[in-house]
């Protein structure tokens, strides 16, 4: 006797084995679904349900068979059932079917079946034979929902008006009559009505016997997008209620279509259910699969990237084709259209849906122009395409999936070229027209920061791409230098256009111009974009000139002035009429401390385009900063007739008017500018100060605590409300705004400045000085700094040192009232008594309500013997003091008795001040 052979495998065993070995990547999807059986039946994390949702080709299908086999490796017994099953009754025969042939025969359910199928046939022709009576309405509405069952209703698939509802339910009455041909009464009737309610209960009594023999039971429902309308409630029943009968624990449910679950019927059951959403595979996991299947050269690699979009079957597919080159690899687009309407049939509908594909977004109008059809039949389409799987989009804006977009696009545009271009420039046209009506009230320089027409705009600008590249690139590319305009995420828009627009319509140019731009934008931002376009444009003088001016601009908002500067420099040169030039340049010199080129420039862009406000309140501001505030008033008097809609064209005016004297005025301007934006900072300091210059100290300290309030991170705001506390003498307070101020930014000298006479007037001399060196090591021109450490040095009696100080502060404000009375008293101090009466008849004559520089002036008088004019000098003071608030003239009138009290010692032998010193006193009690 011989040897006896290894059993051969099977074909199947074979084929299912090669299939493994191809399978790639979902490996959470796959982890999830397998570590589901090593969970006992009552912990919280196992799931009953797994339901696997994603477009047309994505892998739905492949992946289900890889839970089937998961599964089936865990001793689970499995039963598939997909959209050749028409309702419940079809899916419990392919399930029972299925089981039958893996040994597990449902006896019952079978006999049930064939009596069901039976029964429904003696419907039909129960109803075929006519019968005059009206049906019951029970019988009607039972068929209605058999029909339902049975994927017979019209308008779903192919069965769409194959069976009428009344014509069927004539034939159930007929049964229950006992009518029809081999008549068993009302039970077959029942049978054909409601086969759920016969079949369902012995379907679960079936699972149940098959349950106590293996450890699982999984259940596959394939194309739940096109039996989920018809099997959704009954499949909720079974698995969540008690109607049919009970469920083992042991059965998974796997469902797989095109939509996420319907919440309304399963969102209440989370811990319930499992949604495994499929997206096409990432280009590591396309890689993965096509090395699987041996293709790794990088050409080829890179065409089935570019073709797929990564969707599982079409990569499988010309992997399977194994191609030599990238020119091997067919473009699969026929394919995957083929699949994502396979269930339609109408040539309307499969038309307007290729139609929807070419906008890159949807709504009804849009959509009219796409299908280039009657308004009522585009209504009914546009419902229609809604409602597919792969149109997504919230509220009347629907988007395309984009894996399912780009071979509907190919399609189109490799089958019929001239069609692809007649379209395009059909939506191109329809965009250009809405674009003109949203450009109505619109100025030229205003339309890339409104939303709406930018928006029109760039799909203008995508369809002219599609439909002609080459002749539409040159104005894309205008059009991305002016969207550069409106800042860096607009620009981002109009490149990502370019690139879209060249993908799709298989145009290297634009697709490398978008691309080189984007990165541009990512490097450099706008300024990188512009120059890259400036460099390879091929723009013409003027449009040089115009992308010189945007660059400029984002320059100079950026800090760059200089450069900004360049740019201008430039736009002029080429186009020396070009008003933005001159007004950027002229707004760029100002921000950089040159006022008075500022306002040549200005003048220039006033003279090439008359009347702008932005040119007017530009210019006005530079007057005001200048210290001429009444050509400041004029311009901006203009501006505000002009548009006095701005806020900070009220707010500068506001601030000419302080420069006046017009306190009233100002006050009225800045309330104006700050109605129209209550958190405008600049005009609540500002407002702040006015007030300061009305001695209403407490609405001075109201406006600046609400500038704090609304921007707490502003060191200017911390600074400026520290000096109006350190002004009324609470200097503790004061310091804490001005540490505030300097963790915000530590390189601003005046906190230093202001925080170092904080400390001076606190008697912290030592840490004063380090402030103010601090201040003016920062900013040596800081004229206040100077004179606060003349007015310190004074007081660490080193008069030379303060001299100094007040000396270039001097040269730096020669006629500042403060500067000259510092400077007088340090001059007193060394005994140059002329000198120092010389500055201070001056600080008087630029200040005659300066205590300070009266009281000086008084004492070096005295010192020159001069006392007659010097008791005029202190009586002024007391004056001067008594108008004072409560605050200051106590400070005031004790500095001033000091000074009469060292004027009247008897060294000093001037008993002529002692009325004076008697009525001070009486003062300082009052």
């Amino acid at each position: 006797m011989g040897r006896t052979r290894p059993a051969a495998p099977s074909m199947q065993d074979l084929i299912e084995e090669r299939r493994r070995a191809r399978f790639v990547g979902r490996d959470a999807e796959r982890d999830a679904f397998r570590d589901n059986f090593g969970l006992p039946l009552d912990d919280g994390r196992r799931r009953y349900l797994f339901h696997v949702h994603g477009d047309a080709g994505v892998g739905k299908t492949f992946l289900l068979g890889e839970f089937r086999r998961l599964a089936e490796e865990r001793g689970a017994l499995t039963a598939y059932a997909d959209d050749a099953a028409g309702g419940p009754a079809d899916t419990m025969a392919a399930l029972a079917g299925e089981f039958a042939r893996q040994g597990h025969r449902f006896r019952e359910l079978d006999r049930l079946l064939d009596r069901y199928r039976e029964a429904r046939h003696a419907a039909r022709s129960a109803a075929e034979e006519g019968d005059p009576r009206e049906p019951s309405a029970v019988s009607l509405a039972a068929a209605r929902a058999s029909l339902v069952a049975l994927g017979l209703v019209p308008a779903v698939g192919a069965f769409a008006g194959a069976v009428d509802p009344a014509q069927l339910a004539q034939g159930v009455d007929r049964l229950r009559a006992g009518a029809g041909p081999r008549p068993r009464g009302g039970e077959d009737g029942e049978l054909v009505a409601a086969p759920e309610r016969v079949l369902t209960p012995v379907l679960l009594d079936g699972l149940a016997e098959a349950a106590a023999e293996v450890p699982w039971i999984v259940l596959f429902l394939d194309a739940y997008e096109r039996t989920g309308p018809f099997l959704d409630a009954w499949l909720h029943d079974v698995m969540t209620t008690r109607r049919y009968g009970t469920l083992p624990g042991n059965v998974v449910v796997v469902t797989a279509g095109q939509r996420p679950f319907d919440t309304a019927c399963w969102g209440g059951l989370p811990d319930f259910v499992a949604e495994l959403p499929l997206a096409p595979f990432t280009e590591a996991e396309t890689r993965g699969l096509l090395a699987a299947r041996g293709v790794v050269a990088e050409p080829v690699v890179g065409e089935v990237l570019r073709l797929t979009g990564g969707l599982p079957v079409l990569v499988s597919a010309l992997a399977e084709t194994r191609p030599a080159g990238p020119e091997a690899v067919a473009d699969p687009s026929g394919t995957a259209v083929e699949r994502f309407l396979r269930w339609e049939r109408d040539p309307v509908r499969r038309a307007a849906a290729l139609a929807g594909a070419l906008p890159r977004t949807l709504d009804a109008d849009v959509f009219r122009v796409a299908a280039d059809c009657a308004e009522e039949e585009a209504a009914g389409l546009f419902g229609w395409l809604r409602g597919l799987s792969f149109v997504g989009g919230r509220g009347d804006r629907l988007r395309y999936h984009d894996v399912v977009r780009a071979p509907m696009l190919r399609l189109q545009r490799t089958d019929a070229p001239r069609a692809w271009t007649a379209r395009h420039e059909r939506l191109a046209g329809a965009y250009g027209g809405w674009r003109a009506e949203a450009a109505a009230g619109l100025d030229a320089d205003e339309l890339w920061a409104d939303e709406a027409w930018r928006e029109l705009r760039l799909a203008e600008l995508y369809h002219l791409l599609c439909a002609a590249p080459r002749t539409a690139l040159p104005v894309a590319l205008r059009d991305a230098a002016d969207a550069c305009g409106a800042g860096g995420e607009v620009a981002r828009d109009a490149a990502r256009t370019l690139a879209q627009a060249g993908e799709d319509t298989g145009a290297e140019a634009p697709r490398a111009w978008g691309a080189e731009l984007l990165g541009a934008l990512e490097r450099g931002g706008v300024p990188e974009a512009l120059r890259l376009l400036l460099a390879r444009g091929g723009f013409d003088a003027r449009g040089q000139a115009a992308a010189h001016v945007l660059r400029g601009r984002a320059l100079g908002h950026g800090g760059d002035h200089a450069r900004a500067l360049v740019e201008y420099d430039r736009a002029v040169a080429l186009d020396p009429g070009l008003a933005a030039a001159h007004h950027g340049r002229g707004v760029t010199r100002a921000r950089a401390g040159d006022h008075a080129g500022a306002v040549a420039d200005l003048d220039r862009a006033e003279e090439l385009a008359p009347g702008r406000p932005e040119t007017l309140l530009a210019r006005g501001d530079c007057h005001r900063l200048l210290g001429r505030p009444g050509a400041a008033l004029a311009d901006l008097d203009r501006a505000l007739a002009l548009d006095p809609a701005r806020p900070a064209a009220w707010a500068a005016r506001g601030v000419a008017r302080h420069a006046l004297g017009r306190l009233d005025e100002a006050l009225a301007d800045l309330d104006r500018a700050l109605e129209a934006d209550p958190g405008y900072l600049w005009a609540l300091v500002r407002r702040a100060r006015v007030r300061r210059s009305r001695h209403e100290h407490a609405a001075q300290l109201a406006d600046l605590d609400r500038a704090v309030e609304l921007h707490p991170d502003s060191p200017w705001a911390r600074c400026e409300r520290g000096d109006a506390l350190r002004a009324a003498g609470r200097h503790e307070e004061a310091l804490a705004d001005y540490d505030r101020a300097l963790a915000l930014d530590p390189a601003y000298a005046s906190a230093y400045a202001s925080r170092g006479a904080s400390r001076r007037a606190l008697g912290r001399p030592d840490e004063a000085l380090a402030d103010l060196d601090r201040a003016l090591e920062a900013v040596p021109a800081h004229a206040w700094a100077l004179r606060q450490r003349a007015l310190l040095h004074l007081e660490r009696d080193a008069p030379e040192q303060a001299l100094a100080d007040a000396d270039r502060a001097a040269g730096l404000r020669p006629d500042d009232a403060l500067v000259l009375c510092c400077r007088g008293t340090a001059l007193a101090r060394l005994r140059r008594f002329d000198e120092a009466l010389a500055e201070l008849d001056r600080a008087v004559a630029l200040d005659p309500h300066d205590t300070g520089a009266v009281r000086a002036r008084g004492t070096v008088l005295h010192a020159l013997d001069r006392r007659a004019e010097a008791l005029r000098d202190f009586e002024t003071c007391l004056g001067l003091a008594l108008a004072l608030g409560t605050g200051p003239r106590a400070a005031e009138l004790g500095r001033l008795a000091d000074v009469l009290d060292g004027l009247s010692a008897p060294d000093a032998g001037d008993p002529a001040l002692a009325p004076l010193r008697a009525r001070v006193a009486a003062a300082r009690e009052a």
